[in-house]
């Protein structure tokens, strides 16, 4: 996000164009906590994970009187256009503001989930699934080493994303995401199978919405006899540097973000498609995405 940051700043500034950046999303948008952002202000940050405005969950945006008062900071401090950094939830908000305000909106696709429908890749998802890579990279090597058995919780309550790509990239043995229904006895069977063979080791990535991995670890231990172990990876996810793709993704999406508004499209997401930048109407981009996850789980199957 503070590439993103970073890129509008700039851009709107080279435009001749004025920057206030609001602090903690809609709650700063409510509270009138906002402060002018230069070229300067952004320097540094490029390498930085997360945000330098801050975020956060706001109930009160949901409220005819928190967007009233929203309306009013924008409006007192003769604001033209904003533009959202975030995911389904920004957007959402962002686009029922729009539709009863007709307040000009541009969004920045950024979930680490990848989970914005009509848009290929959002900030940050290329930077957690490297960091929770990193991670399998290191569990496989104990994994190997005493022969055991290993259940790894990413992120993604509502995505398999993260643990389809993490699964994938990492060579791990199988998945367990909220878009398949969990196959536990095939998956021990799976497990036995491969013992009996002479496969000691084996990593199984579980998305949170589909399970814990304490849990899971403990029924296949049961079921199979073997150790199992249960490592969750959590908020790590979330931050740390982000990689070189996520952060030349977020310096172009904010580029086109800035000069989308300017040309007067509005209620739209911003996204890079086929090498070049399109706009996603907010009312296609919060709609649930769907991703084919049987063509992953069939390929993570087959080089098990």
């Amino acid at each position: 996000m503070n590439a993103a940051i970073r890129a509008v700043v700039r851009c709107a500034v080279n435009k001749k164009v004025e920057v206030l950046g609001v602090f903690r999303g809609w709650r700063g948008l409510i509270n009138d906590d906002m402060k002018e952002l230069g070229h300067r202000s952004v320097s540094g940050i490029i390498n930085q994970g997360g945000t330098i405005l801050k975020t956060g969950r706001c109930r009160q945006f949901h409220t005819e009187a928190g967007q009233a008062r929203a309306y009013a900071t924008l409006k007192r401090h003769a604001i033209d256009g904003m533009i959202v950094i975030g995911g389904n939830g920004s957007f959402a908000a962002a686009h029922r503001f729009y539709k009863k305000y007709k307040f000009p909106c541009i969004g920045i696709p950024a979930s680490i989930d990848n989970d914005i429908n009509g848009i290929n890749l959002t900030i940050g998802s290329d930077t957690a699934i490297n960091t929770a890579l990193g991670a399998i990279d290191n569990i496989r090597d104990t994994a190997t080493s005493m022969e055991r058995i290993f259940v790894v919780e990413v992120m993604g309550r509502d995505c398999g994303y993260i643990a389809l790509a993490v699964a994938l990239g990492g060579g791990c043995e199988d998945v367990i995401i909220p878009e398949r229904k969990l196959a536990l006895r095939a998956i021990c069977r799976d497990v036995l199978k491969g013992y009996k063979s002479g496969k000691m080791s084996w990593i199984i990535v579980v998305a949170e919405g589909a399970g814990r991995a304490v849990d899971i670890a403990k029924k296949i231990t049961q079921c199979t006899h073997l150790e199992t172990r249960a490592v969750v990876l959590g908020h790590v996810q979330r931050g740390g540097r982000p990689t070189a793709f996520s952060r030349d993704l977020a310096l172009k999406l904010g580029q086109a973000a800035v000069e989308k508004l300017l040309k007067g499209e509005k209620d739209k997401a911003v996204a890079f498609h086929q090498d070049k930048f399109i706009s996603v109407d907010f009312a296609v981009a919060i709609k649930r995405k769907r991703i084919n996850v049987d063509q992953w789980y069939k390929l993570i199957k087959i080089l098990t």
